[in-house]
């Protein structure tokens, strides 16, 4: 037997103690098999290959058939599986009634659950199903481990979080009408997608559909304060480049990002800060200018030399976005009255750095949609890479400060790792996270950052790789790393 399926077992074994638990497992696995072959035969296979394909059967009953309408939603149809989801994982997929694509993965032994996934980014093009394949391949340590996993693409591209979180809640309710109905619902938001995740929670609190919130790698400090460093880089970068836009190009103000009408790519803007920047090539090899001016964005807006393009790409295109589809034309970014520090001569760099002011209406509507209010009804469990360099560690001071404020901070648990990364960080780690939260909601057991840390020791025994917890940090105050601006 495989370290997965090792890890599978003692899960599912986990999972099914309970004599509900116990009852419901049993009556799926005796209705699985005629299910599963009337699925097959209304897809248009022959008997004898339903048959053969009842063996592999997933341990679950599809509710309806592909043509049937349930909330005026078709269910989903059989599709490949990204790989490494484990054996036997059947995996269904569908285009919803407002346009989002949407990835379902039902592994063989089920242990019962849902994990529905809010994915990050967020991108701006037209929504795809290549997305939601991409993180089911990337999460496939949940439909491993036996947990059903669901994610939507949502219906549309951008900087809109409500309709990010509406568009994860009308999967959750596709789910239970067309494929089966959950022990637990676990909402799992990841970069972006936490914010989404935490904004969802919050809406949709009214009879408690989720029953814990897992939030990785979050972007939680909202939208109206999270990206403040981003308008800073850019304004810094002007001052030090000249280039963003050039001088021969109309002149417009930073904080909406790009005019509407420019046609500038991103491998172009890559050009621009490379010839500034000199950032694709070796440290030894850039000019002592180029040098200088590298430090001194490293050492003002506080972000990590190999980040700049990241994050100058969300000030130019995502500022755009959020400008012009979703806050009327105006910006709500700004840093009017920021002083920075950090650089060779401070005085200089204040003096004419360009500013720019925000927008109150635009901060309203951004804050409508985008802002944390705290009101999460159940417990929320986080985990943070202490060096992340897209996504700030102190978002999460932040968030401990909004959820406290709304009377919830009994309610969250955060977690911090030693990870470089923002992404995935490791399996054993997403094990022991999963665990401490069903032990919570299940068993009254509030978890803290050692337990999860041994229990991360714990999973590692079977899943390996790394464990990478560090207990005790507690991350610094965000104004450490991005100072306070007006803002009207």
């Amino acid at each position: 037997m495989t370290m997965q399926a090792n890890a599978r077992t003692a899960l599912t074994r986990r999972t099914t103690r309970t004599d509900r638990g116990t009852r419901r497992m049993r009556t799926m696995r005796i209705a699985r098999s005629g299910a599963w072959i009337a699925l097959t035969l209304s897809l248009g296979m022959s008997a004898a290959v339903a048959k053969d394909a009842a063996k592999d059967a997933p341990p679950f009953v599809l509710q309806g058939s592909a043509a049937t309408e349930v909330t005026g939603e078709a269910a989903p149809v059989p599709t490949a599986c990204p790989a490494g989801v484990g054996e036997g994982t059947t995996c269904l997929s569908g285009k919803d009634r407002a346009g989002a694509f949407y990835l379902i993965a039902m592994p063989r032994q089920w242990n019962g659950d849902l994990v529905l996934h809010a994915h990050g980014g967020p991108f701006l093009g037209a929504p795809t199903a290549k997305r939601v394949a991409e993180d089911l391949e990337r999460w496939s340590i949940m439909p491993r481990l036996g947990y059903a996993w669901a994610a939507s693409s949502y219906r549309q591209g951008g900087v809109a979080v409500t309709a990010a979180g509406e568009d994860t809640e009308r999967l959750r309710k596709l789910f239970i009408a067309k494929v089966a109905k959950p022990r637990h619902v676990w909402l799992h938001g990841q970069s972006w997608g936490a914010s989404v995740a935490a904004k969802e929670a919050e809406n949709f609190a009214q009879g408690k559909p989720y029953d814990g919130v897992l939030l990785t790698s979050g972007v939680l400090g909202g939208a109206t304060r999270s990206y403040d460093f981003r308008m800073d880089l850019r304004a810094v970068y002007q001052y030090l480049c000249h280039n963003h836009p050039l001088p021969s190009e109309p002149q417009y103000p930073l904080n909406i990002g790009l005019p509407l009408d420019s046609t500038l790519k991103q491998h172009e803007l890559a050009k621009r800060v490379d010839d500034c920047l000199g950032l694709n090539k070796p440290a030894a090899e850039r000019t002592p200018e180029q040098a200088r001016k590298v430090k001194t964005i490293v050492d003002v807006v506080h972000i990590q030399e190999r980040s700049i393009q990241a994050h100058l790409n969300w000030a130019t295109w995502h500022f755009q976005d959020v400008t012009f589809k979703r806050t009327g034309g105006a910006s709500p970014f700004g840093n009017e009255g920021v002083v920075y520090a950090g650089s060779s001569d401070d005085a200089a760099l204040n003096a004419g750095v360009p500013r720019f002011k925000a927008d109150p209406q635009a901060i309203a509507t951004l804050s409508a949609d985008a802002d944390l209010g705290g009101r999460i009804p159940v417990p929320v469990l986080t985990v943070h890479a202490i060096h992340d360099p897209t996504a700030m560690v102190e978002l999460q001071e932040v968030f401990g400060k909004t959820m406290a404020a709304a009377g919830r901070g009994d309610a969250l648990v955060q977690t911090y790792t030693g990870d470089k990364d923002h992404s995935y960080l490791s399996d054993p780690t997403y094990a022991a996270l999963m665990e401490a939260l069903t032990s919570w909601v299940e068993q009254g057991r509030k978890p803290t950052p050692e337990g999860i840390a041994a229990g991360c020791e714990k999973a590692k025994a079977t899943l390996g790789s790394t464990c990478r917890f560090e207990p005790a940090y507690q991350p610094k105050d965000l104004e450490t790393r991005m100072p306070l601006r007006m803002k009207p």
